[in-house]
């Protein structure tokens, strides 16, 4: 009965929020239907490209892949640059610390934490970055600015023999438009003195173009503690086309600091209130630059690039837990560059189409470095590691057109691993390497023009903290295999696209996150059994409906019946949002976002209450200029972003306490934007 209460409310909120742009809509209604009246001689009708209903039956490998267009992102509201990945249906993405700081994500029911099983590339560019001193597979996307993004390619499962590291649960692609139909200068302002500034522009030069873009970001938030947000971002992408290959070469430099108010305990609240702080030296600064290039042909495609990172991270997870009269604060400190070359060349035949490719990465980590602080100052170098992480990955794939409605996709991927630690103890450091062989298959069969089926197997991995596989009296192996298989199907109408989907996914070892430690860890196995389901609906050109809804049991393996429970893992995720875009210039959208319960310890006795969200978002556009008006959490909902359960001491607490540490979503919030053609 609880469960279909909270269900309800959720529908209710959704409806009530769809209500609060019924007006707005039927005003535009009235003003495109004068507009149809009085100019019809000069009415032309500006269509709206939705990536989510392009079609994917005969090309996918499976059911869960799609593609996400500027208008599926751009009209919805987006409270930070992270939230993107939240195009990807049943993907979540919160925030436990500051918002300079990579994402908590969750897809699959697995708590990714800040990407360990979910990876990201920016132009064939991987974000991801292994062995880092915060969290593996840290994924960091401050550095995008989401106007510029032209579209998400998106995959869940590790049917894929491209698929490299972090990729189990799902993979993502960002595109980076090449030209711009118009410059554009915004500036928005909002609640909690948060302040934008985003200029871009285009130039042609002969047949190619050139993208110019600038972010400034600076915000308080809600907290106690000013948040005190400073980000610049800046890129530039040159695209030239030639007759023998196209070129493009993206460079982009980005830095942040922030101070951050990180999750709180419970017994906290009623001195220092829901968004008070503990520790108010917390916080972080981060930058980096890159260089991308790419050179794509009819059959052959090739690229290469180059980062530096570097990540100062202030945190105090257990306050005075270990020391009683410093405090337990960390600074965790990245510094690395992030080289490596792809390619890829494809041939076809009568039948089949070969596919074959390879990677190489090579992470220079000049500081992998853990320190007490007090007050952002060192007082003690507790590990200090340098290292050098070498991959070398091969796939090759083969699909097969059988007949008209049956085709297959089979392939497979290697991949070696070498890495070099030097540590701070001589124990913990050392050389070694690994190696890894991935089959990966797929059949299709269409019936039909609507409808599509899909069966799907396929071996993933993820790669395991380096400086864990070389310390004295270590078990743990540097690569992990995951196994994951689906059935799954996909109808498409001139209207209607929708994907139903269920799977199973194997981990013979999981990356978990520890609060009382800060630092995501190996685990036992898992295994997985869920269901998704992604509607696309347009019932007509002007509005859009979709809807997407995930069920997931997650356990560790080996334990008995009503045990085993994997923690901070939600059972059940639901998206949904309206969208109306009117030929006069008016957009509105709402949208809600529900992740269920998650337990918190093995036995599920401690568990994370349901959070629900609705945003409203309004815009309308006239000749040169537009305004847009964004609300979130629009019902000024009280719940967590996050949740964990781990011990931890105040300053006048004699002996440690077991307790919830949590950090709440953000109040309602109002922020307006105009925007100007340039």
């Amino acid at each position: 009965m609880h469960s279909v209460l909270r269900h309800s409310r959720l529908v209710l909120q959704l409806l009530c929020a769809a209500w609060v742009i019924s007006v707005p809509v039927a005003h535009a209604q009235q003003l495109s239907q004068s507009s149809t009246i009085h100019d019809d001689h000069e009415f032309i009708e500006e269509i709206t490209v939705w990536g989510s209903s392009e079609s994917q039956k005969g090309s996918a490998i499976s059911a869960s892949e799609g593609l996400a267009g500027f208008a599926d992102f751009s009209t919805r509201p987006l409270s930070r640059v992270g939230e993107l990945v939240e195009v990807i249906p049943g993907m979540v993405a919160t925030q436990h610390s500051g918002e300079g700081k990579a994402n908590q994500y969750f897809l699959r029911g697995m708590n990714l934490d800040h990407g360990t099983d979910f990876s990201a590339f920016i132009e064939g560019m991987p974000v991801n970055l292994r062995s880092h001193a915060h969290g593996q597979g840290y994924l960091d996307l401050n550095f995008l600015i989401p106007e510029l993004v032209s579209t998400v390619q998106f995959r869940r499962g590790p049917y894929y023999a491209d698929a490299q590291d972090f990729s189990t649960a799902g993979s993502s692609e960002f595109s980076i438009y090449d030209h711009l139909e118009n410059g554009f200068v915004e500036l928005s302002a909002g609640s909690d003195d948060y302040y934008r500034l985003v200029a871009a522009d285009s130039f042609d030069i002969e047949d190619d173009h050139l993208v110019l873009g600038l972010e400034l970001l600076r915000s308080n938030g809600p907290w106690t503690l000013k948040s005190k947000v400073k980000k610049i971002n800046a890129l530039a992408k040159y695209k030239a086309h030639r007759e023998v290959a196209n070129v493009s070469v993206l460079a982009s430099a980005y830095a942040n600091e922030w101070n951050s108010t990180d999750q709180i305990p419970a017994r906290a609240v009623p001195d220092i209130g829901r968004f008070g702080f503990i520790d108010p030296s917390l916080g972080g600064k981060s930058h980096r630059v890159s260089l991308i290039t790419n050179i794509d042909s009819t059959n052959w495609e090739a690229g290469a690039y180059l980062s530096n990172y570097e990540l100062h991270l202030f945190q105090n997870p257990t306050y005075f837990l270990e020391d009683s009269v410093n405090g337990d604060a960390i600074e965790q400190h990245d510094a690395r560059w992030v080289m490596g070359l792809h390619a890829q060349t494809s041939r076809t035949t009568d039948i089949h189409t070969w596919r074959m490719g390879t990677d190489l990465r090579y992470d220079a980590v000049s500081n992998a470095d853990l320190s007490a602080i007090a007050n952002r100052a060192r007082r003690e170098n507790l590990l200090d590691t340098r290292l050098d992480e070498l991959s070398l990955g091969v796939f090759l794939q083969i699909e097969s057109q059988w007949n008209p409605q049956l085709r297959s996709t089979l392939g497979t991927r290697a991949y070696h691993y070498r890495f070099d630690v030097t540590a701070k103890n001589n124990l913990n450091s050392g050389k070694d390497n690994d190696s890894i062989i991935l089959p990966k298959l797929m059949l299709a069969y269409a019936p039909n023009t609507d409808w599509e089926f899909y069966l799907n197997y396929g071996q993933g991995f993820h790669s395991n903290d380096v400086r864990g596989v070389t310390a004295s009296n270590s078990s743990v192996e540097a690569l992990v295999r995951q196994h994951g298989a689906e059935f799954g199907m996909r109808y498409e109408s001139s209207r209607v696209n929708i994907s139903l989907v269920g799977f199973w996914l194997k981990s013979e070892s999981e990356l978990i996150f520890v609060g009382d430690a800060g630092i995501s860890v190996p685990s036992d196995g898992t295994h997985r059994l869920g269901a998704e389901l992604d509607v696309f609906w347009q019932p007509t050109g002007n509005v859009t409906i979709d809807l997407n809804a995930a069920k997931v049991r997650s356990r560790f393996s080996g334990f008995p019946s009503g045990e085993g429970f994997v923690p901070n893992t939600h059972g059940f995720v639901l998206g949904a949002g309206v969208t109306y875009v009117s030929e006069s210039g008016v957009t509105a959208s709402v949208r809600a976002r529900h992740f269920g319960d998650a337990p918190l310890i093995e036995n599920n006795s401690i568990a994370h209450k349901d959070t629900t969200l609705v945003n409203l978002g309004m815009s309308y556009d006239f000749h040169r200029f537009s305004l847009s008006l964004d609300i979130f959490n629009l019902f000024d909902t009280k719940a967590d972003d996050i949740a964990f359960f781990f011990e931890s001491r105040l300053q006048d607490e004699e002996i440690p306490v077991e307790d919830l540490h949590f950090h709440p979503v953000e109040p309602v919030s109002v922020r307006f934007s105009i925007r100007m053609d340039i």
